[in-house]
């Protein structure tokens, strides 16, 4: 049996740069029956949580962690359960992309709760082991996103974003934060020619400024269209089947969830080498990975993907390799097995 239990709320404000952090009544995601209870802000409820949780009696108890903020919140419901139940924590990452002072005690508590640990790449391992040496953990790729839907076809999937036909269509996706590099690559885009279009989706966190001057002084401007908001589930699926390669120019990383979803629409992809990027998409030879993060280096590797068409089936074809070991079948089977052993 399998209970899920929730956040009423996850971040104070100023923590939450975004338009909501709670689903809405126009999204469309998969509901998910739980128990709303956890407000990380408010202490009180660690211990109604703990024992709410304890009172259920569970064998083992999977909790996942990307934020120092959760430290002590998810460190106290870890640290009050029953002597049989093991925790595990999925860590997607053990030290934030956006560096904050209260990140190494806060994370030290959550670790210190849990009996083994889950990471998506070899990078996060390596982090979570210069905090506890002994960790118990397995590495196991981020499982593919594939609750979106099946890919549209290009003509109507263009249409419904309002974009021409006929021209090679580059996708940044998801939420736009400084180390992900949007500014990047619009200053390499302006360098493209105009066969060349750009599709910049997801919800800025901060100011869109900066970047809104980049493009304002582009003369690629006209060839760039603009989706700045929260993508619904239901609505994802126009932008991957619009796009022939996904960038992902980042200047930092561990793993990242937008290649779980390019995979699902196979969609090849250019990442920066950092984090955990090139092992999850250059040494499976699912995309490019450039050099670093500047516009010199991803202005390359694009020209290179749209100049030789035998790379991008390449790609492609290892993409449905990946989809077949990258299931959550795989995912959820290897954790049992883990959990067995701790």
């Amino acid at each position: 049996m399998v209970k899920a239990f929730n956040f009423t709320r996850q971040y104070p404000d100023f923590l939450f740069p975004g338009k909501t952090q709670y689903v809405t009544k126009d999204d469309e995601a998969v509901p998910v029956e739980s128990e709303a209870l956890l407000d990380t802000a408010n202490p009180f409820t660690w211990i109604t949580t703990a024992k709410k949780i304890a009172a259920w009696e569970p064998d083992l108890l999977i909790m996942r962690y990307w934020m120092s903020w959760f430290g002590p919140s998810l460190g106290l419901v870890a640290r009050h359960m029953k002597k049989k139940c093991k925790v595990v924590a999925i860590l997607d990452n053990v030290i934030p992309h956006e560096p904050r002072i209260i990140d190494k005690p806060f994370t030290r508590y959550f670790l210190g709760g849990c009996t083994g640990y889950v990471t998506m790449c070899h990078e996060v391992a390596d982090d979570l082991l210069r905090f506890k040496p002994d960790a118990r953990f397995m590495i196991h790729p981020h499982p593919l996103y594939s609750h979106f839907g099946a890919k549209m076809g290009r003509a109507e999937a263009e249409d419904s974003l309002g974009i021409p036909h006929g021209k090679k269509n580059i996708l940044f996706f998801g939420l736009i934060r400084q180390y992900k590099g949007l500014d990047i690559l619009l200053e390499a885009f302006s360098r493209l020619p105009e066969d060349y279009q750009l599709i910049v989706a997801g919800e800025p966190y901060g100011s869109f400024d900066k970047y809104q001057e980049i493009i304002d002084g582009s003369g690629a401007k006209e060839r760039i269209f603009l989706y700045p908001q929260y993508i619904r589930d239901s609505e994802v699926k126009k932008y991957f089947s619009a796009a022939d390669v996904t960038v992902l120019p980042y200047r930092s990383a561990t793993q990242s969830g937008i290649s779980s979803v390019s995979y699902h629409f196979e969609v090849p992809m250019i990442v920066t080498d950092v984090g955990g990027l090139r092992e999850a998409i250059g040494d499976t030879g699912t995309g490019l990975v450039s050099e670093k993060p500047d516009p010199e280096c991803i202005l390359r590797d694009i020209e290179r993907y749209f100049s030789d068409e035998s790379l991008r089936t390449g790609c492609i074809g290892n993409i449905r390799k990946e989809k077949q070991r990258l299931s959550w079948k795989a995912f959820c089977d290897d954790l049992i097995s883990f959990q067995n052993e701790l």
